[in-house]
């Protein structure tokens, strides 16, 4: 499971021209599941979102988390962030979770983020062509993979 956390001002994302979902100071989250992802690796990867301290506390120094500001979460479901690129130059998304089992994730990872306590969390319509539009906010960009996590801890 890939994550891409973006601290942002804003942030929202469209389908067919209607604003499905957005954001304010918060994080826009990019979500990707991949074969052999569990319910117990969407609930670490929301406990560790929610917790991540990249906010900047009086002193302007990033102590604090998206609970400590009441910020705000989008989160969108993007499968090509399982894209290998390994071969060639098309990418491959052999590894990307079968789509219901992927939906049924990224909506379990949001809905740990609401359970959480994160003040707001919009979603994306998952599969759509999708428009996303955001101001980062430093920028601070942050790559969540669980599978890094899993070899750290011997699995």
């Amino acid at each position: 499971m890939k994550a891409v956390i973006q601290r942002v001002s804003s942030a929202s994302v469209s389908v067919e021209g209607k604003v499905v979902g957005s954001c304010d100071k918060g994080y826009m989250i990019l979500f990707g599941a991949e074969k052999g992802d569990t319910v117990a690796e969407a609930e670490l990867l929301a406990r560790k979102t929610s917790a991540l301290r990249i906010f900047c506390d009086s002193e302007d120094k990033m102590n604090l988390s998206i609970l400590d500001v009441e910020g705000e979460i989008l989160a969108i479901s993007q499968f090509t962030l399982l894209a290998d690129v390994k071969k060639g130059n098309r990418p491959s998304f052999i590894n990307a979770l079968e789509p219901n089992e992927a939906e049924k994730l990224y909506k379990h990872f949001c809905e740990c983020l609401r359970n959480l306590g994160v003040k707001k969390v919009d979603e994306s319509v998952f599969g759509a062509d999708m428009k996303v539009s955001l101001v980062n906010d430093g920028p601070v960009t942050i790559l969540y993979d669980t599978d890094i996590w899993s070899k750290a801890n011997g699995n």
